[in-house]
């Protein structure tokens, strides 16, 4: 079981953790595609997952010799986004009962994410748990977003914690590789969109694996038991 002593805080990802919207980036990268009359190559939506907002643009550019520069390929890409996020995409299973937990344990957190700022506070006041953050960090105001720690540790410094003292909650592989390369103690949620092989990585490197945010808190909480 995961020793929750000495955890001070939490750092929560939201596309796949808090929200199930990976699904709906495979929809948009194929729309987005087919705007400019062109089919998307295999795989492309797992390929940019991994890239920050303007490796996409810059890629995207470049290779489709498409009339756009990144800074509009951002834009639109945003603009085909937020409708989702502010209309159609739910939490994931347990997600308000672990929020509960945290608040319970009076450990604070925030949402540190790729997803375009707009996009972000759209769906979580839809859903409810906006003013439950203590704040929200994306790509916007970190470019390097999670290929790097830099997110991982503004979100220490905003929490008033360590990395020691912090747990992220991810379910990226490169993400949860990236945290635990920086020395955070590391949750893992499953996600559909990640590839079997991708899974089996994570659940070696991260500390509790979940099917969703309800089994973690089953692993973590020994009240439950």
């Amino acid at each position: 079981m995961f020793d929750l002593t000495g955890i001070r805080a939490a750092v929560l990802d939201m596309d796949g953790t808090l929200i199930d919207s990976m699904g709906i980036w495979h929809q948009i990268d194929k729309d987005f595609f087919a705007e400019h009359h062109l089919t998307p190559p295999e795989g492309i939506s797992n390929q940019v997952n991994k890239m920050t907002m303007q490796e996409w643009a810059d890629f995207f550019t470049r290779e489709f010799h498409i009339a756009m520069t990144g800074e509009q390929v951002i834009r639109r890409i945003g603009e085909m986004a937020y409708a989702y996020y502010a209309e159609k995409i739910p939490l994931k299973a347990g997600a308000v009962e672990f929020l509960d937990f945290l608040d319970s344990r009076k450990i604070p957190y925030g949402v540190a994410t790729a997803t375009y700022r707009k996009s972000a506070e759209a769906a979580l006041k839809r859903l409810g748990i906006l003013d439950r953050m203590q704040f929200i960090l994306t790509a916007e105001e970190i470019p390097s977003s999670k290929k790097t720690p830099e997110m991982f540790l503004k979100a220490t410094e905003l929490l008033g914690s360590t990395v020691q003292t912090t747990v992220i909650l991810e379910d990226s592989l490169h993400c949860i590789q990236t945290a635990v390369s920086a020395g955070f103690p590391v949750i893992a949620v499953h996600d559909a969109s990640v590839p079997p092989d991708e899974q089996e990585k994570i659940k070696a490197l991260a500390d509790v694996y979940g099917l969703n945010l309800k089994e973690v808190l089953e692993k973590i909480n020994p009240e439950r038991h």
